[in-house]
């Protein structure tokens, strides 16, 4: 506080711009746009005058500096080592078994956030048991097309007679619907893959790209990112994670292609490399888009440092089934589905 005398007679002007040399420690004098530095009379009523105001920020608070979740190397140290497993040394029905119980927990997340309140556990579970079926088609030879013709039509009939309203039926039967495709389909293109000559190499090709671009993409957003790619969708996706996850996607794929997956060539791996990047970033992109208009971070808790499953798999739900129709048209490995 400053005595009536000290303050008698001295001019407002250029106040304000004096105020801007006020806080040497980093620290706003307001938190609002407009800032205002009080003297009080002493020895007077209680009389308050705002001798300066300032229409800008007094200063501007250092930024946090960056740091990296450690829980998504200790999620990582786990996951990985079980995945490399099941891919490479276990059966087919194995990779199988992983991807309908992932699978399910990443739709059931994405259940929650498209019905909200409106959750239906009947219609939940015609929509679950069609995506189980989807995944385990390659086994019992169920052909692909039959097989969601019968789990749409299982869904619009289900919906018809649990709906909360008929405002909602076929909003809620096209949601269900929905989601069989987005993950079911998806993901069973991954055990296409598997059952190719040599599968369980591809498929362990198809995982370590991906996760090499997504791997890549955090560390150098985290390191490097200044330039937002799409802030109205993704508000902390930078152009420079993005460059670095493709460095980091190609150079794996090379690596990769050297190692272990001779079925494909040097330009294979190349083409690979940037292909699955960009489909991957699409496939980010567009559960952020999910997430944004429901009003979430994440879909869910389930992998310390990483979210919810459906947040772990949006990359590998686009980069599967562009891998698989690579290898299956253009190396000709395979057949169409």
């Amino acid at each position: 506080m400053l005595h009536a005398d000290l303050v008698a007679g001295l001019s407002t002007t250029g106040v304000s711009a004096r105020a801007d040399r006020v806080s040497k420690a980093g620290t706003p004098l307001r938190s609002s746009a407009e800032h205002c530095v009080f003297v009080t009379h002493v020895g007077h009523p209680s009389i308050t005058e705002a001798i300066a105001h300032s229409s800008t920020s007094v200063t501007t608070a250092p930024a946090r500096p960056k740091q990296f979740d450690i829980r998504r190397l200790y999620t990582a140290a786990v996951l990985i080592p079980a995945v490399y497993l099941i891919i490479v040394h276990l059966t087919p029905w194995a990779l199988t078994l992983l991807l309908i119980a992932v699978g399910s927990l990443a739709l059931l997340e994405l259940y929650r956030l498209s019905f909200q309140s409106r959750l239906n556990h009947v219609l939940v579970g015609v929509g679950s048991a069609t995506f189980v079926l989807t995944l385990a088609r390659s086994h019992v030879s169920l052909p692909l097309p039959e097989l969601l013709l019968g789990g749409a039509f299982m869904i619009a009939v289900t919906a018809s007679f649990v709906a909360t309203s008929a405002k909602y039926r076929w909003k809620d039967a096209l949601i269900t619907m929905f989601g069989v495709l987005y993950v079911g389909v998806t993901l069973s293109t991954i055990v296409s893959t598997r059952a190719l000559p040599t599968g369980e190499f591809l498929v362990l090709f198809l995982a370590v790209v991906t996760w090499a671009s997504d791997t890549g993409a955090y560390y150098a957003g985290t390191l490097w990112g200044k330039h937002l790619l799409m802030p109205s969708i993704s508000p902390k996706k930078t152009v420079e994670g993005v460059l670095g996850g493709l460095i980091l996607a190609v150079a794996a794929a090379i690596v990769a292609q050297w190692w272990f997956a001779s079925q494909l060539s040097l330009l294979d791996a190349f083409i690979l490399g940037v292909l699955l990047t960009g489909t991957g970033l699409i496939g980010d992109l567009f559960e952020s888009m999910i997430k944004r208009r429901t009003g979430v971070k994440d879909s869910g808790g389930i992998l310390p440092g990483h979210g919810g499953m459906l947040d772990r798999l949006d990359s590998l739900l686009f980069t599967a089934p562009t891998f698989y129709y690579y290898v299956a048209y253009v190396r000709d490995l395979a057949p169409p589905l």
